[in-house]
């Protein structure tokens, strides 16, 4: 028997809760760690559509990378579409754990398979962030690495549809700046508007990052960043290298619970043709 406990133990000394940004709310969600885990799941987000998946596989754990819950509730009238599903977890005993910006900073973490998924070579952090608690190396926020080769603006801009398995994305560019080769690259998974000057400092030739905003995109421009907004939802790739750590911790520790991943598509935007 394991408890949802055990696991969370395990998970934190790979990815510590005090690596999380302050305004962030990572680690218990709902339900009751002390209960044992027969199933498991992952996932991007804790949808209504994916508490369905998890109730008709009969999950007893959810394993999530982005918080159901930012803000506290007002109520708790199951009107709304959120509280209902909190009620939906709780009657069906299903624990919920979050592991948000402390698994985006982490050595191994979110924006090392984003960078992995580029092929991008010699990374290093893009935002440092101090040091680990448990190990004591060097961490922070997104990467900074080489392509293989340079890239054509365009070609780059495909190869990040192709790596990423997105249909359409947004290129932020200055007319000036359309013939630029793309050999350096900053990635940073979610919305990383705010750190665009570190990639500029880093010497990078193209930003990755999502949720870019009409006035930073403007600021972007302006600083001749050539930056890449391929949406948030590329960071669904936590889910199945989280059920990857999960099954390895399992197979060492000897845990007896099944590992699955969501397949639930919780992309909230559907990208259109002329």
């Amino acid at each position: 028997m394991t408890t949802g406990n055990q696991l969370i133990a395990r998970f934190e000394k790979f990815a510590n809760p005090q690596l999380a940004e302050k305004w962030d709310h990572v680690g218990l969600q709902i339900g009751n760690p002390d209960l044992p885990i027969t199933r498991l799941i992952t996932t991007l987000d804790v949808r209504p559509e994916v508490v369905d998946e998890a109730i008709e596989q009969n999950v007893d754990f959810i394993f999530a990378h982005h918080p159901i819950m930012f803000h506290p509730a007002k109520d708790l009238d199951t009107r709304d579409p959120q509280n209902a599903m909190y009620a939906k977890l709780l009657a069906n005993n299903i624990t919920v754990y979050a592991a948000h910006t402390n698994l985006d900073t982490a050595n191994g973490g979110m924006n090392d398979w984003l960078a992995d998924q580029l092929h991008l070579t010699n990374t290093v952090p893009l935002v440092p962030a101090g040091n680990d608690p448990i190990s004591g190396e060097p961490v922070g926020m997104g990467r900074v690495g080489e392509l293989a080769e340079p890239l054509t603006l365009q070609k780059f801009a495909k190869y990040c549809m192709d790596v990423f398995g997105i249909r359409g994305l947004r290129l932020i560019v200055n007319p000036l700046d359309q013939e630029r080769e793309i050999k350096r690259v900053a990635v940073l998974g979610g919305a990383g508007q705010d750190f665009y000057q570190q990639a500029l400092e880093a010497g990078a030739d193209a930003y990755v990052t999502g949720d870019v905003s009409y006035h930073f995109a403007h600021d972007m421009i302006a600083n001749h960043l050539v930056v890449i907004d391929p949406g948030h939802h590329i960071e669904v790739v936590a889910a199945h290298q989280l059920a990857n750590l999960i099954t390895q911790w399992k197979n060492e520790n000897n845990w007896q619970f099944e590992v699955l991943e969501s397949r639930v598509n919780t992309e909230p935007f559907t990208f259109i043709t002329k």
